[in-house]
């Protein structure tokens, strides 16, 4: 045990020292696929204290060169301030008193942060003429504890439909994964729900709500899945038992690419499965049939087929996709899913043949593979309890930020 602990601190060392290079590297000449790295650097810096160093000093130059738009900068600005690092406060600081305060990714971040340094210009920025600056100042500050929600409310009718999109991936699709805000932002929210026409993002601003203490939005999908457009009923259906208070019965819904993608935070356009996977952890049976036509065959050729036959093998006794998991862990020419592969096998149990892979793992020259494996020396010391978790995979596997 002790050697695959040591072997387990290697690959996270040599993890954290490459990724260290790559940032380096990044801030020097801008990559093509900086969204991608820091997805990776969003998975992987919570467990690694040398990593978060690192993007300390990355976050002092952003905020020095005022490069507040890059995905790098909200990448260090969000995971620092969740980490409780100290020196990122004075930074986020730096960034609100800039023209556009930072934009959503410092004001993002400032709802996690608990510098009081923070008060004074959250405060200023919360008057700004510009109302989604504005209306994400005053978020910041509710979740600081500093405003009782009187003007975010008053703010809400003034959010255009491009700045509301920003606003729910860029701030609230975070903090739905983090904290809770208090009951006083349900008006506001309401609000911004009334105005949405997709129904994943009504879904984000619903959940936020509920958490928040609002029974309306389960109420209201409720109706809307009883009593409106017939073609959205199935929908609707599917959100109102996402924001149940308690377990309930799932709708005998067939899931579809089509209907899940409604349901994702994100544009339709990315065909994202994300609520399908809900589905499958909550063992819905009539997630089977989709969950099977994306795995496809025991050749796992995309990352939407691992992550289905994890769901498969654990949940439906589908034993010939642990032996074909294994097989794409061992397979050269597709090196960008044999981490996540390894990932998935962790979480179904087969610890001892994936610790056996993990050296390797740490060595690879994909992005992706070399993070998986981070993630999983983090699992082995027993900092991580799942491997393939949501946030994980849409970070490390996709490049996305939240």
């Amino acid at each position: 045990m002790g050697n695959r602990e040591g072997q387990g601190g290697r690959v996270a060392c040599s993890a954290a020292e490459r990724l260290g290079r790559d940032l380096r590297a990044a801030l020097k000449r801008k990559p093509s696929q900086e969204a991608r790295l820091a997805g990776v650097l969003r998975a992987v810096s919570p467990h690694s204290s040398e990593l978060r160093a690192t993007l300390t000093d990355a976050l002092e130059t952003l905020v020095a060169r005022g490069s507040y738009a890059r995905p790098l900068y909200a990448a260090a600005a969000r995971s620092l301030a969740e980490a409780g690092e100290r020196r990122a406060g004075p930074q986020i600081k730096k960034a609100l008193h800039a023209d556009d305060a930072g934009g959503l990714a410092t004001l993002s971040a400032a709802c996690f942060c608990d510098d009081p340094g923070l008060r004074e210009p959250l405060a200023r920025v919360a008057t700004s003429r510009h109302a989604h600056l504005a209306f994400a100042a005053e978020v910041a500050r509710l979740s600081r504890g500093e405003s009782e929600g009187a003007h975010v409310a008053s703010l809400a009718p003034k959010i255009k439909e491009s700045h509301r999109i920003e606003l729910c991936s860029e701030l609230f699709v975070p903090l739905l994964r983090m904290k809770q805000l208090p009951r006083t932002v349900a008006p506001a929210l309401a609000v911004l729900r009334d105005a949405e026409r997709h129904l994943g993002r009504w879904l984000v601003l619903g959940q936020i709500a509920a958490r928040a203490g609002d029974p309306t939005p389960a109420s209201e999908a409720g109706d809307r899945a009883r009593a409106g457009p017939e073609s959205a009923r199935a929908a609707w259906a599917l959100v109102a038992w996402a924001l149940a208070d308690t377990p309930t019965t799932p709708p005998a819904v067939r899931p579809t690419v089509e209907l899940v993608a409604r349901l994702s935070d994100r544009p339709s356009a990315d065909r994202d499965t994300t609520f399908l996977y809900r589905l499958a952890e909550a063992k819905v049976p009539t997630a089977r049939s989709m969950l099977e036509g994306v795995a496809k065959s025991s050749v796992l050729a995309n990352e939407s087929a691992i992550r289905a036959a994890l769901y498969l093998a654990r949940d439906y006794a589908r034993d010939d996709l642990r032996e074909a998991l294994h097989s794409a862990v061992d397979n050269p020419r597709r090196e960008a899913l044999r981490g996540l592969a390894a990932a998935a096998l962790w979480d179904l149990g087969e610890r001892d043949r994936v610790e056996e892979r993990v050296e390797t793992l740490g060595q690879s020259r994909q992005l992706s593979t070399l993070a998986w494996g981070a993630l999983l020396c983090s699992a082995m010391d027993g900092k991580l309890g799942s491997v393939l978790s949501e946030s994980s995979f849409r970070r490390v596997q996709l490049g996305w930020l939240d």
